[in-house]
């Protein structure tokens, strides 16, 4: 092992004694350090990675631990108030990272005592002592052995702690308690989901195992996950017993297993019970305000939990005509317990789905008002400010929808379905394609292993498009290989391949023949039809062009489809240079009469667009200048800008070309970070 540089190591002094003026504030974490030090948070990670192999907030963890152990031996303190004095407010907090940092606890630190061993823990900055013994000389020979054998396995890495929990088999002949342990099962699952330090797999990536004869080791291989939680059980009378157990999932060795029997009154004692056992013995570290999420009780009302249980039961079935039942129940809960916000927040979820496809929206009002309920009771559950942001979407206010989301995921950092969530509006309602990106690789990582073949195909299709969005070629073209693999007959495949393709060739001539090939397959297909005749006004052959927008224009009218409208200037170019003047006036209408309601980041450019159809070019290049200002956009603005006609008038002209290049500057350096940052987050 090399010894860190100089000017590495007065880094790393200057990071301990900025973290040392804060050792008592718990809330001092990596953005405060990151600020202090006057770095962005991403060049901070970085550069600690690479000298201590270590995030910062294990580096900051790492020194407030160093200073308990100096505090432990020279001073007279009890354990919590050194705890509280290095920033951990829960005692059994510090005790469990104060044993996995040194191996003993902190009581047992004053009876382990060498004036060397103080001096020992600080090895990320001094990596070899000067004075060793002959002992610990050959410990070191050994480990730089192994390094030089396994240089990258030996670095401080952790093997990820990952776990499904498989569905629960009902061992009672009465199949009328299936609701109840299938409500066991979830509620080990969402408590399990609400540790983040554990990658927790979603419930649709267990449930194709229900029934399966495959081993723990088959399973798991399938799945990529550690650990294996499987669970049987049956209510009789007032007694629910149940039996879990905890699976080593390579190896199949029975970690822990353990048989309840319980009252119905402690059932959410059994369930704390369970999600907490099952972290303690894979040691994943649960952090104090996790402790309490598990151990919040939904409702005191056992009557009123048990007709919750039906209505999850009907909610989860995925169609649309249980909902109407899983309403039914989760009103009888909310008679039951007025108070009851977890029944209110599913109930909501529920109106959201009736709506969620329909052209007109019945339920807003019902919506709306077990949202509200939910957020009065209980604003920290992740279902309240889950339905609250089904409130906004349902609502077109966007922009107010997704702050709900991103803290609902704070409190439950395992949740593909509030992931996945998020993914769709990064792709769909507000654009932003850094963080489409990076929440569709986290729900790949929570939610694809135990698909079916064709929601596994359509997965890695949206994790395709998010990686060609943000100028990932060679990656979204593995991924879509992939997306064929699952379902070769999946009719998105060979679509987003045509434009995943261009940037390697360039060639509108290749994106034209491949889309041809796709509507040919299906010529009603929308999306299709539009890029069509994109690609056909791109390469200035307007005949062609017209023929297809006009096309696409029938098939809107004849379904009363209000969809593609901010495209509208392109066939409205089209009709006015064939002529076709009247044409031309109605689609530029439709497009202006889009403009005040878009909230999106590309606002600017389509007034630009707009302002450049009208004549107005010195206008137009304000709006190109100010959407310079913007991130997070398309690949294709990059790709395509170039290649539209209407804008032939500004090629040559100089602020033009100098906005052109800081979008294309700004759009690849973007790319750089974007990459670096799911690199270290290992997403990438």
């Amino acid at each position: 092992m090399t010894p860190i540089s100089p000017a590495d190591e007065e880094f790393l002094n200057k990071l301990e004694s900025i973290v040392h003026a804060h050792l008592s504030e718990e809330q001092y974490g990596v953005s405060e350090l990151a600020e202090e030090a006057g770095m962005s948070r991403s060049n901070l990670l970085r550069k600690v990675k690479k000298i201590a192999g270590l995030s910062v907030s294990q580096y900051i963890r790492k020194i407030r631990l160093e200073q308990s152990l100096v505090l432990l031996k020279e001073s007279s303190m009890n354990v919590s108030e050194i705890g509280y004095k290095v920033g951990f407010s829960s005692t059994s907090y510090f005790i469990k990272c104060f044993r996995e940092q040194y191996g003993y606890s902190p009581g047992e630190a004053g009876k382990i005592s060498s004036k060397n061993e103080i001096g020992d823990i600080k090895t990320n900055k001094n990596r070899f002592i000067k004075t060793v013994s002959i002992g610990a000389l050959i410990i070191i020979t050994l480990s730089v052995i192994v390094k030089l054998a396994f240089p990258e396995g030996m670095k401080n890495q952790q093997v990820e702690k990952s776990i499904v929990v498989l569905p629960f088999i009902n061992d009672s002949n009465d199949s009328t308690n299936v609701y109840l342990i299938n409500g066991l099962m979830e509620s080990t699952l969402s408590n399990l989901q609400k540790i983040k330090e554990l990658r927790v797999l979603s419930r649709t990536s267990s449930e194709k195992y229900r029934n399966s004869p495959k081993t723990a080791p088959e399973i798991a291989q399938e799945l990529n996950v550690t650990y294996i939680v499987e669970g049987s059980g049956q209510k009789i009378g007032d007694e629910i017993q149940l039996h879990i157990q905890l699976i080593d999932a390579s190896t199949d060795k029975h970690l822990w297993a353990k048989n309840y029997q319980k009252h119905t009154r402690d059932i959410f004692q059994l369930q704390k019970e369970v999600a907490k056992s099952i972290a303690e013995e894979i040691e994943v570290v649960i952090t104090p305000e996790e402790v309490k999420r598990i151990e919040k009780i939904p409702t005191e009302n056992l009557t009123a939990y048990d007709f919750y249980l039906k209505g999850l039961e009907y909610l989860n079935q995925g169609e649309r005509e249980p909902l109407f039942t899983a309403i039914e129940y989760f009103e009888k809960a909310v008679q039951e317990d007025p108070k009851f916000a977890l029944a209110y927040a599913n109930m909501a979820i529920a109106f959201y789905y009736l709506d969620a496809f329909q052209s007109e929206k019945k339920y807003m009002a019902e919506l709306n008002s077990n949202a509200d309920k939910a957020m009065l009771l209980d604003p920290e559950l992740s279902h309240s400010l889950m339905a609250k942001y089904l409130v906004y979407i349902q609502s077109n206010k966007f922009s107010l929808a997704v702050p709900f989301l991103e803290k609902a995921l704070e409190y439950s950092p395992n949740s593909s379905t509030i992931i996945n969530m998020l993914s769709d509006y990064y792709a769909n309602v507000l654009p932003n394609t850094e963080k489409y990106l990076e929440y569709a690789l986290k729900g790949i990582r929570l939610d694809i292993a135990g698909k079916d073949s064709t929601s596994a195909s359509y997965l890695y299709l949206h994790l395709s498009n998010a990686l060609i969005q943000t100028g990932f070629t060679r990656e979204a073209l593995e991924y879509l290989e992939m997306v064929e693999a699952y379902n070769p007959s999946n009719q998105y495949v060979d679509y987003l391949r045509a434009f995943t393709k261009y940037p390697l060739h360039h060639d509108l001539n290749i994106v034209s023949k491949e889309l041809l090939q796709v509507l040919e397959k299906d010529p009603t297909r929308l999306d299709v039809l539009q890029d069509v005749a994109k690609v056909f006004y791109m390469m200035e052959d307007y005949e062609k062009s017209y023929a297809y927008y006009s096309k696409l224009d029938s098939l809107r009218k004849a379904y009363s489809l209000n969809i593609y409208i901010h495209e509208n200037l392109k066939p409205a170019f089209v009709c006015r240079e064939l002529g076709k003047t009247q044409e031309a006036e109605a689609y530029f209408q439709s497009y202006r009469n889009f403009l005040p309601s878009d909230e999106s980041i590309y606002h600017d450019l389509l007034l630009f667009g707009e302002q450049l159809y009208l004549g107005n070019e010195a206008k137009a290049i304000e709006h190109i200048e100010a959407f310079t200002s913007q991130k997070d956009y398309h690949y294709w603005v990059v790709l395509f800008m170039d290649k539209d006609p209407l804008l032939k008038p500004l090629f040559q002209k100089e602020r033009y070309k100098q906005a052109m290049n800081k979008i294309e500057d700004k759009f690849w350096s973007q790319h750089e970070q974007i990459k670096n940052r799911l690199e270290e987050a290992e997403l990438l």
